[in-house]
């Protein structure tokens, strides 16, 4: 499909007649081999700009994404339309490994999508000189840069695939980004010239509010009753989703919670049954919501304050992304304020203490100064807290600052999920007479569900075993302990324990070097993004829309005229306008809702009638839900 029409391609595979935004631009300049930098908004259809180029040029695209959920839903989505599309991520065997890259060597792959870590294992590096690259995706391009908010040290390495193939150009892509980050992802990329394509990041359907509330869960509920709709709510810990969800529950709101140590099972079934609209509202930490593809979402609510414009930009652009009308609501108070200064302190803590931790590790491990070069260790941070009397936020901080000065390598989620090799040859299984029926259903499912159990270990889900035999999760467990305890199978637990290894000998906490780099210019810029998150929470005189857009570098933004600040500063309505609003209001005094052509027998002219509906709706007078009105009895 060498030179196809990119138009042709977008019609072909996806229905589309035309591209739009920035689409054509970015596909245009990486077929015309250049490294290019697309800075598009959440929702603004990134991955079409490297499928559609995927498909134009011989050999396979690389996709590197840290979103192995999103990485599965694109695999699954691209094979439905005929696209040979593959995906290597933690959790599968080396056998499997092998099988997508020997399939990537000999042209059955277009697209092969990659999670970092992934990158640099020996057999990838090896099978990676044999592929024929065409062009190679960072996806969440951000991470690259040590300025930006999600720095993840894993993507540095992706400028060691650039020199395996040095004339694949690079399409990096991001949501979020500064100037400063913009500049420093293009250097950190090796760009050969800058690049960049850039929509504006202004989203003309979202209404951003900040609304001061000493009692959040008594506004959140409010919030939720007078808007309809599909919605989300983040908080900061894992607890808070639990709690959140069942007062929302209490409260007649249906809603789930979502957070990273859930079971991949469980937050497949949540997601599921928000997405379905079976629930209405998902109580989320931040793991929630990278490339979820719910188009509907009138609401995104934060409780908790974001530690940066970026992130808050990036969950608040959940909201909306089918063009109609919705909500990004902050709920601040002046505790906010205390909570955000003290993540400071908690996550850039004391020189002194950092190398205290260092040489506690130490003791805990029994390792001697000069040595321990390449050992590694289960660590159990609560043990090692209680033992040395520390709390363990400002202590999981440390050791990830001693991390990135290279003392040591701190892994805090480890791959753990449970594996299982077959011992007995696949011909032997017929011969097991004395079987229970549970104990068979477990391992057809087995076999079913994984392929290479007989020659390898492979990474299993208790969870998704649970839902295909209809036993529960203990059962499974007991069983598999059982197969294994017969050597039928070798089943390795679970066990989520961070890992620590000392990549160098280990040194007196003294000696310990803890440059700038690492640490007073990364803390003055978290201090500078938490500022500035304040700033947008505490100000009350530049529109919200601007004063995002202008942090990420936008300086010539309209204000929104619908946002808090806005309506605040918007004029009051005169005579006529008001007598508009005051006789919908009458009409709809019944408390009943009334379908919108009802409002057409007031005899207002159409633009008076449509600026009185939406100040109504502004002012939260009024609820809306699909082309019924009602009065809003919650005021």
């Amino acid at each position: 499909m060498g030179n196809s029409n990119s138009q042709q391609v977008l019609k072909q595979y996806w229905g589309y007649d035309d591209f739009r935004g920035i689409q054509r631009e970015i596909i245009d300049s990486i077929c015309a081999g250049r490294d290019t930098l697309g800075l598009m908004p959440t929702g603004g259809g990134k991955s079409i700009t490297f499928q559609v180029p995927a498909l134009m040029k011989e050999g396979v695209c690389i996709v590197i994404t840290p979103l192995i959920a999103l990485m599965k839903d694109q695999v699954s989505h691209l094979r439905q339309k005929g696209i040979l599309a593959s995906a290597i991520y933690s959790g599968m065997s080396r056998a499997e490994i092998i099988t997508v890259l020997e399939n990537a060597i000999f042209g059955g792959v277009k697209l092969l999508y990659v999670s970092p870590e992934r990158l640099f294992s020996d057999i990838f590096m090896v099978k990676l000189r044999r592929i024929r690259v065409s062009f190679i995706t960072v996806d969440e391009a951000h991470c690259i840069s040590q300025w930006g908010y999600d720095f993840r040290p894993s993507y540095l390495k992706i400028a060691e695939i650039r020199r395996e193939k040095p004339d694949a150009p690079i399409l990096a892509l991001t949501a979020t980004a500064t100037p400063a980050v913009v500049t420093d992802i293009q250097r950190q990329l090796g760009f050969s010239t800058p690049n960049v394509f850039q929509m504006s990041f202004a989203r003309s359907n979202l209404i951003y509010i900040v609304r001061r509330a000493p009692d959040k869960a008594e506004e959140l509920t409010h919030i939720l009753r007078s808007v309809a709709g599909s919605a989300i709510v983040y908080v900061r810990s894992r607890k808070r989703t639990r709690e959140t969800a069942q007062y929302l529950n209490t409260q007649g709101i249906s809603a789930t919670f979502y957070h990273a140590g859930l079971e991949p099972s469980t937050k497949d079934e949540r997601q599921q049954q928000w997405q379905q609209d079976e629930v209405r509202v998902m109580v989320a930490t931040n793991a929630f919501g990278m490339g979820i593809d719910k188009a509907d979402v009138r609401l995104v609510i934060h409780i908790d304050c974001p530690d940066s414009p970026e992130a808050y930009f990036q969950e608040a652009g959940r909201a909306g992304r089918d063009g109609q009308r919705s909500w990004a609501v902050l709920l601040y108070n002046d505790s906010d304020n205390r909570k955000l200064k003290k993540r400071i302190a908690d996550t850039y803590p004391e020189k002194e203490f950092i190398r205290e931790v260092y040489d506690q590790l130490a003791y805990f491990f029994t390792v001697g100064v000069g040595s321990g070069s390449g050992r590694t260790f289960e660590f159990d941070i609560e043990k090692f807290c209680r033992a040395y009397k520390h709390f363990p936020v400002p202590t999981d901080s440390a050791l990830h600052i001693l991390a990135r000065c290279g003392y040591i390598d701190y892994e805090t989620d480890p791959d753990s999920r449970p594996r299982l090799h077959m011992l007995l040859a696949r011909n032997e299984l017929n011969r097991l007479d004395e079987l229970s029926g549970n104990q068979e259903k477990v391992i057809t499912a087995l076999l079913r569900l994984y392929g290479g159990l007989f020659s390898d270990y492979c990474y299993i889900d208790e969870g998704y075993l649970a839902q295909e035999t209809g036993l529960d999760r203990n059962t499974i467990y007991l069983i598999l302990k059982n197969l294994s305890q017969r050597h039928i199978i070798d089943f390795i637990p679970r066990r989520n324990i961070p890992l620590i290894t000392y990549t160098q000998r280990r040194e007196d906490g003294d000696r310990i070097v803890i440059p700038p780099s690492v640490y007073e210019e990364r803390r003055a810029q978290y201090e500078h993004r938490i500022q500035s998150m304040l700033d947008y929470a505490t100000g009350t005189a530049e529109c919200r829309s601007v004063s995002l857009l202008r942090y990420f570098g936008e300086k010539d933004a309209k204000p929104c005229g619908h946002c808090d600040v806005c309506l605040k500063h918007r004029p009051t309505p005169s005579a006529v306008a008001a007598d508009a609003q005051s006789r919908i209001l009458d009409l709809l005094s019944d408390g009943e809702p009334h379908h919108i052509t009802s409002l057409r027998t007031l005899s207002l002219p159409d633009k008076q009638l449509e600026e009185a509906l939406q100040h109504l709706l502004e002012e939260e007078k009024i609820v809306m839900q699909g082309s019924q009105v009602t009065k809003n009895v919650e005021r």
